[in-house]
């Protein structure tokens, strides 16, 4: 779990993924049509990524990917970024985030 934090609080938006993953390649592809450069993980090809993906569970992420994190804030999966997306949200949180 402490590993999870600093991965998290290192990079302005932060990515766990899975390439299986179909809605992880969605949420990537917005993020990157924006000009973001995320940190991308992706859980199936990181050595410890079960531990990962289960310390993820524990913070309540359900699926486990795709998670994203802004400024070090869970903002969760596909629906919640799509949300803020829609709503006109998810910019202005990037920029105060200083990802744009």
């Amino acid at each position: 779990m402490e590993n999870l934090q600093k991965m998290i609080s290192e990079k302005s938006v932060v990515i766990f993924s899975k390439n299986s993953c179909c809605m992880s390649h969605t949420v990537k592809t917005l993020f990157l049509d924006f000009g973001v450069n995320p940190t991308i993980y992706e859980l199936d090809e990181m050595h410890r990524g079960k531990e990962i993906e289960q310390a993820l569970a524990q913070l309540g992420c359900s699926p486990t990917v795709p998670v994203v994190f802004i400024g070090g804030q869970l903002v969760g999966g596909a629906n919640q970024v799509m949300s803020l997306h829609l709503n006109r949200s998810l910019v202005p949180m990037l920029k105060r985030a200083g990802a744009l």
